[in-house]
């Protein structure tokens, strides 16, 4: 829904109307049969919200822990638990499969469902680094399997709404695009954010956010400008980001694990510009404001809690077409994006151990 509001006075502006999302309804989506890999906080909100609001359902879980699978399970009426990836997948019975591990252990988890021909969404980011990326990208198109990177952001109705603003023409020439995303996390050097075995940082988990809003807008990012901080455990405590659009524009970008910040994303025209407040990549609310005074705001149509049944019910949608990967988060953006990471952390100097034998 879009929501008009004029400048008021004596020589006010026509009003702003805003494009409707061209957005399906999730529940109108094909429903899968999915297994899970991995049962944590991510894999929990991933399976609450397919049963919640699409017609999907998660049928399979696999953890490390058998005990952990079958307690998931138990949580959330799955038929089966298993403790290793490949005995799921030769119990059979699945349409496709969500890795919601660490990054650090996509590329090692993901691996065997492609070469077991199942259609997978991968959690972001999607892998440890552009060339585990790129193997199971190849190998994805060798086997003719469907294959996507889950940033949710990009199939939310608001980013639908923006993109068709950006293509008008309202905003003018992008100039600039602005994003950021702090959050505070205990130092400990045990904690998954600080520990380079499990791929820690703010970059992979935090900056890959505004760094994937960035090229959505602008393109491939390139003539990057870094400057950061490092943790006692030698990951990235703090990145900023200055980088040109392959498209025109600049990005400048940042993001930490030591302090809250905004948190918003924003395009700026030169005739106007569009903002999406509050946690930029989730469900929200996006302004845009032009400078003859005219503006509008769009405000997220469905539960905020279920944000993530967009790119369930995209997936299902593009698996049931029979489609490899979807426009809207295409193999050549997931690469983009690991490739100006990898960028970013070479200037930082942040390696991580498993690099050193790929």
């Amino acid at each position: 829904m879009s929501e008009s509001d004029a400048s008021r006075g004596s020589d006010a502006a026509p009003t702003l109307a805003l494009p409707a999302s061209t957005v399906p309804d999730p529940a109108g989506a094909p429903g899968l049969r999915w297994g899970v890999i991995s049962p944590g906080h991510i894999g929990d909100q991933f399976t609450a919200t397919a049963h919640r609001a699409t017609a999907s359902r998660v049928v399979s879980v696999v953890s490390r822990s058998q005990q952990r699978a079958e307690d998931f399970a138990a949580k959330h009426g799955i038929e089966s638990a298993f403790d290793a990836v490949e005995e799921m997948l030769a119990a059979g019975g699945l349409d496709a499969v969500y890795v919601a591990s660490p990054h650090a252990q996509h590329h090692e988890l993901t691996r065997p469902v492609l070469e077991a021909g199942i259609p997978v969404l991968v959690e972001k980011a999607f892998t440890l680094n552009a060339g585990q990326a790129r193997d199971l990208l190849g190998l994805a198109g060798e086997r003719g399997v469907f294959a996507m990177e889950a940033m949710w952001a990009r199939f939310l109705p608001q980013y639908d709404v923006l993109r068709q603003v950006i293509a008008s023409g309202v905003l003018g020439d992008v100039i600039e695009v602005a994003a950021d995303h702090g959050q505070t996390f205990p130092a400990d050097p045990s904690h998954r954010m600080y520990n380079p075995d499990l791929g820690g940082g703010a970059l992979l988990d935090l900056g890959v956010y505004p760094i994937s809003f960035a090229q959505m807008v602008l393109g491939d990012l390139s003539g990057l400008a870094v400057r950061g901080d490092l943790t006692d455990t030698a990951v990235d405590a703090y990145f900023g980001l200055l980088a040109t659009g392959s498209e025109g524009g600049r990005a400048r970008l940042s993001s930490t694990l030591l302090a809250r910040t905004p948190t918003e994303g924003v395009v700026s025209g030169t005739a106007g510009s569009a903002r999406l407040s509050g946690a930029f990549f989730a469900p929200g609310t996006l302004t845009v404001s032009l400078h003859d005074g005219r503006s509008a705001t769009f405000s997220h149509p469905g539960e905020p809690g279920d944000g993530m049944a967009y790119e369930i019910a995209e997936a299902a949608r593009r698996i049931s077409a029979g489609d490899l990967e979807s426009p809207l988060m295409s193999w050549a953006d997931t690469l983009s994006v690991m490739e100006t990471m990898d960028a970013v952390r070479a200037e930082l100097g942040v390696a991580y151990p498993s690099e050193a034998h790929p």
